[in-house]
């Protein structure tokens, strides 16, 4: 099999994230990781020209999809892997399936629960489970899932020839780590899946899920991917002679002073149904609960 797939990188900057095309350039089979729907929070309305310029991009290079990836149930921004799911299956492509690491279950049950969302909303979300270390194929090229825990306990990554696509585990070397204090999330987890990742040969390419470009400016040359190498020598929170004791220590403290993400009640409730719309109710109406913060000693 080839080992070498042509990747597109296509940064979303509203979410900072990171969304990959991988194909064979043989047979033109590709994937699709991490796909963005965007949201705008003051309407609470979802549009779908992040998803579309994907599809396009598809279409121009004449790739059939045969995945839809994602590296874990994200709570920074919603997933359009069901939109991209549908549109393929209209346009007369074969459709492709829906992929998450197979720990989803325990992620899903456990915000369907906070949530309120009964379980015939989101059972099926997903059409494959993904094992680890399993190996599946993209075209003529080999792929294979890590288990990479930490920032959530379902989080995987890939492998794709020499490029491996680590989702939210580790970001580029002046970002350093994700945060570990959603549920079942775990510094200690944390720190042996970047060791597994820094255990890859050094010339390996390390696509994250974010980047963060230097003063905020989510528009001024975010950077996709940087080698093993690097990540072992430069990664603020990680680089080589770093302790398992010093970096638990360390992100334990830094989390506990960290806001919640701007999307994650609406993220996680549209990601664990696999970005699939809420169940309709009387009078056409689909919706999303929010909590309500009420002051301690209050009295209303």
């Amino acid at each position: 099999m080839s080992s070498e797939p042509i990747v597109h990188t296509c940064f979303e900057p509203d979410t900072c994230t990171w969304q990959y095309v991988v194909a064979d350039l043989e047979t033109k089979a590709a994937v699709i990781i991490d796909p963005v729907l965007d949201f705008d929070p003051a309407k609470n309305a979802i549009s779908t020209a992040t998803a579309d310029a994907l599809l396009s991009l598809a279409k121009e290079n004449g790739y059939t999809i045969t995945r839809l990836i994602e590296t874990h149930a994200h709570a920074d921004h919603l997933t359009a892997a069901h939109y991209l799911q549908r549109q393929l299956e209209a346009s007369g492509a074969p459709k492709p399936a829906i992929c998450i690491g197979k720990r989803i279950d325990g992620v899903q049950d456990r915000f369907a629960q906070r949530y309120g969302i009964d379980q015939a909303d989101y059972a099926g979300a997903f059409d494959h489970l993904v094992d680890d270390d399993e190996v599946f194929s993209i075209g003529n090229l080999s792929a294979k899932a890590l288990h990479l825990p930490g920032h959530t306990p379902d989080h995987m990554g890939y492998v794709i020839g020499p490029n491996v696509f680590c989702g939210d585990s580790i970001f580029n070397p002046d970002v350093g780590s994700a945060r570990c204090d959603f549920p079942s999330g775990s510094p200690h987890a944390l720190y042996l899946s970047s060791q597994k990742l820094f255990s890859l040969p050094p010339h390996y390419k390390i696509y994250t899920g974010h980047d963060y470009p230097p003063g905020g400016d989510a528009r001024k040359d975010p950077v996709p991917y940087t080698t093993v190498a690097e990540q072992k020598a430069k990664n603020r929170h990680l680089k080589e002679g770093t302790t398992e004791e010093d970096f638990t220590k360390w992100r334990t403290e830094r989390d506990s002073g960290l806001a919640e993400p701007r999307l994650i009640h609406q993220a996680l409730q549209f990601n664990i149904r696999g970005g699939r719309l809420p169940l309709e109710k009387e009078g056409g109406d689909r919706f999303l609960h929010v909590p309500l913060k009420v002051p301690k000693g209050v009295v209303f």
